[in-house]
């Protein structure tokens, strides 16, 4: 089996976090650069070099996608620019890789995986969080039904950013907004916290969120309550003006299971049945978490698939559905929409 080549579009902070993973793999390796400046992309390149070989940089996305070396793309431009570089690596035949979110609406997340289906190839929205250990460690234990029947799930992801209307998380134009940039992160655990004990997520009978806007008209804080079928329900805030503990609870008729700090990139599980010693477990990081995501999209192009039967196109399009309709509650929308 031949090294498998990596391409990046969006030379960014999320992508030097990606190309750290992939350079300590083995059998796989960065082979191209494309960002909308040249210098920043070269500058990325050169900081990848692997066995005296440097990613060749571009700002030409067409003349990277008829590289017949390239074996998958990383897309980790603004969420704003996700649907336009997609589009082209899957109309090039070239399998992708997309950071979360996939794209800020349902309509296109729809047209995208009906086109990488039509098309025969690869689509997944790289989030990483379910690829953890400690995610594995969570999922045998829901699965084992060790605190019974669910009853409810708690999640914050909250961190202060200073407003900068420009920036990426402030911005209308580039889909800015807590809740595309984090709050996925409390909608995709609480599917698949679900998931794991159901065997799958079932439609919310309600959802209400509400929130506070940042000048420039985004969202810079999100709190919101889905209710499940018997009285399962689901809690979260995220916000750019608030700090917190970043914690999943999950709580059931026989105890909690508990991700005690930062859930999107826990390395420890901790188990409290009543009456009993807390169970804590550690589970470190391979890397610095991005190579499940890597390793899975690997195995799943190598194998012909359209998609990863771990974060399946269906997951992808519920979350952006939720995201969509708490969007709509907040009076929050884009101008390219």
């Amino acid at each position: 089996m031949t090294d498998f080549a990596w391409a990046i579009v969006g030379p960014g902070a999320i992508a030097q976090k990606f190309a750290a993973a992939v350079h300590a793999l083995p059998s796989t390796y960065l082979h191209a650069i494309c960002g909308r400046d040249l210098e920043r992309a070269s500058s990325f390149a050169k900081a990848w070099a692997h066995d005296g070989s440097t990613p060749f940089a571009s700002t030409d996305l067409d003349a990277l996608l008829v590289d017949p070396r390239i074996d998958g793309v990383y897309v980790a431009t603004p969420h704003s620019h996700h649907a336009e570089v997609v589009r082209s690596c899957l109309i090039a035949g070239k399998p992708v890789l997309c950071e979360k979110p996939l794209v800020p609406n349902l309509a296109v997340a729809q047209e995208l995986v009906s086109l990488a289906r039509e098309r025969n190839v690869f689509l997944m929205e790289a989030l990483w969080t379910r690829f953890l250990p400690a995610y594995t460690v969570v999922g045998d234990w829901l699965k084992a039904r060790k605190i019974g029947k669910i009853h409810a799930i708690q999640s914050s992801f909250c961190f202060t950013a200073a407003y900068q209307p420009e920036s990426r998380m402030f911005d209308p134009k580039l889909a800015g907004g807590c809740l595309l940039d984090i709050g996925i992160y409390n909608l995709a655990v609480t599917r698949w916290v679900l998931e794991m004990a159901l065997g799958a997520c079932p439609e919310p009978v309600s959802l209400k969120a509400d929130g506070v806007l940042a000048p420039s008209g985004v969202d810079q804080r999100v709190t919101g309550t889905l209710v499940f079928p018997e009285g399962v329900s689901s809690q979260f805030i995220c916000a750019f003006d608030t700090t917190a503990s970043n914690a999943l609870h999950i709580m059931g008729e026989r105890g909690s299971i508990s991700l005690p700090r930062d859930f999107n990139s826990a390395t420890q599980a901790v188990l409290q049945l009543a009456g009993a010693e807390q169970q804590v477990v550690d589970a470190a990081m391979r890397i610095n978490g991005f190579e499940g995501e890597i390793e899975e999209a690997m195995r799943c192009i190598r194998a012909g698939l359209v998609e990863s039967p771990q974060m399946p196109h269906t997951e992808t399009l519920a979350i952006v559905r939720w995201m969509d309709e708490i969007r709509a509650q907040l009076g929050v929308s884009y101008p390219f929409e």
